[in-house]
C-alpha cells in the first residue's frame, strides 16, 4: 500500500486502529517527493528533519492515548503562511531569508493536533498571479501536463495534493487562488467565508479579500481540515464571532429540492467550449440527484475584475510598503537611506508585484482615490448586493470555477490583462465575500482537469460541502490520478 496516495479520511481511521504509523506515511510521501518533485517543482522549503521530529512526536501522543484529529497526516503549507522557525519567503527574492518568530494561527491549530508539515509549496510572488510562473525562485509544473502551469496563486499547494506529494494542503485564496489551482490540478479547493479562518499568521497581500482555505484530494478531506482550522481567533480583528460547526455533518445527506442558481453573466462568449460543455454536464447530474436548476442574474459581474484589481493592488500597495530592507529580508546597500530602499525593492520585487504596487500607489494617489479606489469599493457593494439578492431565490449558485483549462507555460506571462481574466468567475466570491468551492467535474479532450465552483451564503460552508459531496460520489473524476 502507498500511504501517500491515500486521502484524509482514509488515514485518520488507520492511525486511530494502530494499522499505520505516522513514521510509514511519511516515508512513503517523502519517496514521492523524492520521485516527482524533480518534474513538479511544488516545494519552496521541504522540512525532511523536521517531518521525522514531528512524527516522533505524533507517535507519542497516540501511545499516550492524546491523538486528535489530525495527529500525523503529513499536510503541506503555502510560503505566505507564517510558521515558526521555519523559512517563509512569499515566493519572493525579498524574504529569502525570513524566519518568522512567531507561528499563524492556522498552524498552530494544526500543531494542536500534532500534524507533520512536510514542506512549505511555492507560489506567485506575495500571492499576486494566476500561474505560478510568478515565483521568485522556481515555476511550478501541473502534475496533468508538465508543460502546462497548475495555476495560482497556490499552485504548488494544488500541484503536491494532485501529485501525491501530501496528504492535504493549506493555500490562500484573494481573487481565486486556491479554487482556480485546484480546478486546473484536478483537486477540491475551498475558499471559506471571509472571516471564517483566521488571518492571523497570512502574510498579506489584500487584507479585505485574502482568505486561507484547504486543498485536497477528496471533499470529506476539505471537510475534515476545516474542523481544525476554522474558527473565531482574538489574535484577528477580521475574525467572526461565529462557533464553528463540524462541516463533515452533511456529507451524505440529500439534496434533493435544492435550488441551485445558473448565472447568465458566468456563461459568456470566449469561454472554452469543453469547460462549457462539462460545466452543463456537471448542472445535469446535480439535476438528475434532485437539485432544482434556477436561471439568475448577477448584473455587475462585468465590473469584477477592474474593480478587484483597483481594489487589490491598493491594499497591496499599503502593505507592501513594509518591505524595505531595515527591519528584516533582503538589503541592498545604498548611499543613503532612500537609495538603500531603492536598491532593497527594486532587486527584491518580480515584475508582477511591481506593476500591482505601481498600480495601486497610482489609485490611491490624491486626485485619484475617489476616481479610482472610492469608486470601487461602491462597485464591491453592488456585487455583493447582486449575490444577497440571488441568494433570496436559490439554495446556492453553480458556476465554472476558470474559463478555460490549465494553459501552457509562458502563454499569458507577457500579457498581463489575459491573465488577469484567467481569474474572472472567481473574484467576484472575494468581493462579496462569501464561500465557494471548486471541485472536479471532467476532463478536456487533452485530458486536462476542469473545475466546478459551488458558491454559497454567508458561513454556509457545510452547505457546500454537503452538495459537492453529493456530486463528487455519484461521479468517478475524483478518483482520477495523473500520470507521473
Amino acid at each position: 500500500m502507498e500511504l501517500n496516495k491515500l486521502k484524509l479520511t482514509e488515514l485518520v481511521p488507520l492511525i486511530s486502529k494502530g494499522e499505520v504509523r505516522p513514521h510509514e506515511i511519511i516515508i512513503d510521501v517523502f519517496k514521492r517527493v523524492q520521485e516527482v518533485e524533480g518534474k513538479v517543482k511544488a516545494y519552496i522549503t521541504l522540512t525532511v528533519e523536521k517531518a521525522y521530529d514531528m512524527a516522533r512526536e505524533a507517535e507519542n501522543a497516540i501511545f499516550s492515548g492524546k491523538k486528535s484529529l489530525l495527529t500525523g497526516i503529513p499536510i503541506a503549507v503555502k510560503d505566505n503562511i507564517c510558521t515558526k522557525g521555519i523559512l517563509t519567503t512569499c515566493a519572493s527574492k525579498i524574504l529569502y531569508n525570513f524566519y518568522p518568530p512567531y507561528e499563524s494561527t492556522v498552524t498552530s491549530k494544526l500543531l494542536n493536533n500534532k500534524y507533520i508539515l512536510i514542506g512549505k509549496t511555492n507560489m506567485d510572488e506575495f500571492a499576486m498571479g494566476s500561474s505560478t510562473e510568478n515565483s521568485g525562485f522556481h515555476i511550478t509544473k501541473n502534475p496533468w501536463d508538465l508543460e502546462r502551469v497548475p495555476g495560482g496563486s497556490s499552485g504548488g499547494s494544488a500541484a503536491a495534493v494532485a501529485a501525491d506529494e501530501c496528504i492535504a494542503a493549506l493555500g490562500s485564496d484573494t481573487g481565486g487562488s486556491i479554487r482556480q489551482p485546484a480546478s486546473f490540478c484536478g483537486v477540491v479547493g475551498l475558499k471559506p467565508t471571509y472571516g471564517r479562518v483566521s488571518r492571523f499568521g497570512l502574510v498579506a497581500f489584500a487584507s479585505s479579500l485574502d482568505q486561507i482555505g484547504p486543498i485536497t484530494k477528496c471533499v470529506a478531506d476539505a471537510a475534515l481540515l476545516m474542523n481544525v482550522i476554522a474558527g473565531h481567533d482574538p489574535m484577528d480583528s477580521t475574525s467572526a464571532p461565529i462557533e464553528s460547526s463540524d462541516f463533515t455533518e452533511y456529507l451524505g445527506k440529500e439534496v434533493k429540492g435544492i435550488k441551485i442558481g445558473i448565472p447568465k453573466e458566468y456563461f459568456i462568449e470566449g469561454m472554452d467550449k469543453e469547460v462549457e460543455e462539462r460545466i452543463k454536464d456537471a448542472i445535469e447530474e446535480l439535476e438528475s440527484l434532485g437539485c432544482i436548476p434556477v436561471e439568475i442574474s448577477l448584473p455587475h459581474t462585468e465590473y469584477a475584475v477592474a474593480t478587484y484589481y483597483i481594489i487589490a493592488t491598493s491594499e497591496a500597495s499599503s502593505n507592501l510598503a513594509r518591505y524595505d530592507g531595515v527591519k528584516y529580508g533582503l538589503r541592498v546597500q545604498g548611499k543613503d537611506l532612500l537609495e538603500m530602499y531603492m536598491k532593497t525593492r527594486s532587486r527584491g520585487f518580480g515584475t508582477e508585484v511591481k506593476r500591482r504596487i505601481m498600480l495601486g500607489t497610482y489609485s490611491l494617489s490624491a486626485g485619484y482615490y475617489e476616481a479610482y479606489y472610492k469608486k470601487a469599493q461602491q462597485v464591491r457593494t453592488l456585487i455583493k448586493n447582486d449575490f444577497e439578492k440571488a441568494f433570496e431565490k436559490v439554495d446556492f449558485i453553480v458556476t465554472p470555477t476558470a474559463p478555460s483549462p490549465a494553459f501552457k507555460i509562458g502563454e499569458k506571462i507577457d500579457d498581463p490583462l489575459q491573465m488577469y481574466l484567467s481569474d474572472i468567475f472567481t473574484i467576484s466570491v472575494n468581493l462579496a465575500g462569501v464561500p465557494a468551492i471548486s471541485i472536479p467535474c471532467g476532463f478536456s479532450e487533452k485530458g486536462l482537469p476542469v473545475g466546478l465552483q459551488i458558491i454559497g451564503k454567508p458561513f454556509d460552508e457545510a452547505g457546500i460541502l454537503q452538495l459537492a459531496y453529493a456530486y463528487e460520489q455519484s461521479t468517478p473524476w475524483h478518483k482520477m490520478k495523473p500520470l507521473l
